[in-house]
């Protein structure tokens, strides 16, 4: 999905919904896709993913296959950020590295 080739995130689709891997699992790595991948460079794609999610747990298989190839499709072809993965892990690296400081007053609540 992250190359935007539909035609082949859906072979890899197919191919674990026939290995009998769980649909639950699968949508929760593409909720995590719409997150770290497609991020605000499309921010509907959380929101589809958080829908697919209810549509998956709700219907069940087989026709939740449906809603999987259309979240994969829409995923495939949305734009593709990754802002929000890079830059809080960049924060993170930044308090690893730092001392413990105290929250500056202008910062604070008051």
């Amino acid at each position: 999905m992250r190359s935007g080739n539909t035609d082949d995130a859906l072979y890899w689709l197919a191919k674990m919904l026939s290995a009998g891997e769980d649909p639950r699992f699968i949508i929760r790595r593409l909720v995590i896709f719409a997150s770290e991948d497609v991020g605000n460079a499309d921010p509907s794609a959380l929101i589809l993913a958080s829908s697919a999610l209810k549509v998956v747990e709700f219907v069940g298989m087989p026709e939740s296959k449906i809603t999987l190839s259309q979240l994969t499709i829409y995923l495939s072809r949305a734009k593709k950020s990754r802002e929000a993965i890079d830059k809080i892990e960049e924060s993170t690296e930044k308090i690893e590295k730092e001392k413990i400081i105290d929250v500056p007053e202008e910062l604070k609540n008051k």
